[in-house]
C-alpha cells in the first residue's frame, strides 16, 4: 500500500511540473487557431497570455537552474 501511495504521489508531481508550459501551449494553439478564423480580438489576448506565462516560466526556470547549480557548488 506504501509503494502504491508513493508511486501515486511522484507521478502526481510529474504532472504538476510541467503545467506552466503546457497553459503557454495551450493558449498559444488557442490564438494561432482564433486567428486563422478571424477571431484577431481573442487571438491577440490568448497570445498575450501565452506570452505571460512563457516568461514566468522562463524566470521560473532560470532562478532554480541558477539555485541548482548554487547548490552544487557549495556541496
Amino acid at each position: 500500500m506504501a509503494e502504491l501511495n508513493k508511486r501515486h504521489r511522484s507521478t502526481r508531481r510529474k504532472e504538476c511540473y510541467m503545467t506552466l508550459l503546457k497553459w503557454a501551449l495551450i493558449f498559444f494553439l488557442i490564438s494561432i487557431v482564433a486567428a486563422i478564423f478571424g477571431f484577431t480580438g481573442i487571438a491577440a489576448a490568448s497570445a498575450d497570455i501565452a506570452r505571460i506565462l512563457f516568461f514566468i516560466f522562463v524566470v521560473i526556470f532560470l532562478v532554480l537552474l541558477v539555485l541548482g547549480l548554487l547548490a552544487v557548488r557549495n556541496v
